[in-house]
């Protein structure tokens, strides 16, 4: 399977539709549900680590939901019960994610390497206490300034318009979404060396 690396842009408002490239079609983010204490090696299977993260990545969560590698789109979401993450310290398990295109992982609670590896990697993490009233396939948008979360559609593909149920997220310091912007911390890095590096000027020959 083809890799979908999300593209790095300024944007953080709507961050799904940067992965997504301003996706049109059904309103808001797929949401794959998945249960709590999802940990490291659901998301990069032991027995694939001394592969690349482009083989790692097509057995993301297949122990859990067998076609995930298949079927989930650039731009949806997976919303899981609290300990995401939990585990080893293996960064594939985020590179995963991101390889496959998903926008944002949002749970009420995260493992901590999980979490560092996460932003460092570019991926979006959004703390709700709420997210067990996020269902399976429903479809969300979330505005990481304001800290909400919006049901846009519910799972049974009715469109919630002015009715749409608004849940409040964690705020995220800006340096993360500064990294998550950036596609991660080497990339930040790499724009900030080049930002700040001098220009080379050639001088005419005489």
């Amino acid at each position: 399977m083809s890799g979908r690396p999300v593209s790095p842009t300024g944007g953080l408002l709507q961050r799904g539709r940067r992965a997504a490239g301003e996706a049109s079609g059904p309103v808001g983010r797929r949401v794959w549900r998945l249960p709590a204490d999802v940990d490291t090696d659901a998301l990069a299977p032991g027995a694939w680590m001394k592969y690349s993260v482009e083989v790692i990545a097509q057995h993301c969560l297949e122990a859990m939901l067998p076609t995930f590698a298949l079927e989930v789109r650039p731009g949806d979401v997976i919303v899981a019960g609290p300990n995401f993450g939990i585990g080893s310290s293996r960064e594939q398990a985020a590179s995963a994610l991101v390889h496959l295109g998903v926008a944002a992982v949002i749970a009420p609670s995260f493992g901590g390497l999980f979490f560092r590896n996460a932003f460092n990697v570019g991926l979006l993490l959004i703390t709700c206490r709420d997210a067990d009233g996020i269902a399976d396939g429903e479809r969300i948008e979330f505005d990481v300034a304001a800290g909400e979360l919006r049901c846009m559609v519910d799972a049974g593909g009715r469109e919630l318009g002015a009715r749409a149920p608004v849940l409040a997220c964690e705020p995220i310091p800006a340096f993360l979404l500064d990294m998550v912007a950036a596609g991660g911390l080497l990339p930040q890095l790499r724009q900030r060396l080049q930002a700040g590096a001098p220009r080379r000027t050639v001088e005419p020959h005489p």
